[in-house]
């Protein structure tokens, strides 16, 4: 098979930020009283599960980046540093995180992909895998959201417009 990549880095990062852009509509699209309120099976709340999201996604980018890599939930230079408790606090937060995100990845050497690293001092792997668990992980709560906005009769943002 030829050696030649499926993904530049630049594109993998606007499929990135495209993930990033769909999650950030479906907070929008939650009622304030519902989105750190409402939840299904004894699931954690939406809000909850993107303040997971946030405490991934700096420390992620920059671990990705240099191979320094704080402990999960550390976000150096937040602008809120208590958990987000509203959802304009998780908007600014989500907007801060995914600017700083592009700060981080376009300062990544590409061969960094393919080296091992250990996030958070837990999870080793391939660079490129560290990332796209990142992505994966938005994608699988960003579908826990749609679950819960259809429960709350409201349509969620088509997944395909990125």
């Amino acid at each position: 098979m030829k050696n030649s990549p499926i993904l530049t880095p630049e594109e993998l990062l606007i499929q990135w930020q495209g993930h990033r852009s769909l999650t950030r509509r479906t907070i929008k699209r939650f009622p304030d009283d519902k989105l750190f309120t409402f939840s299904i099976g004894g699931m954690r709340t939406f809000g909850e599960m993107c303040q997971e999201l946030l405490s991934m996604t700096v420390p992620s980018a920059k671990g990705i980046a240099t191979g320094t890599w704080t402990q999960f939930g550390e976000i150096e230079g937040a602008p809120i540093t208590e958990p987000v408790q509203t959802k304009k606090e998780l908007l600014e937060m989500w907007d801060w995180s995914t600017a700083k995100l592009e700060e981080f990845y376009t300062q990544t050497d590409p061969e960094r992909f393919q080296q091992t690293d250990t996030a958070f001092g837990q999870w080793k792997g391939k660079v490129w895998w560290l990332l796209f668990y990142a992505i994966d992980n938005e994608i699988h709560h960003r579908g826990q959201a749609y679950v819960y906005l259809r429960a709350l009769d409201i349509e969620p943002p088509a997944f395909w417009e990125r």
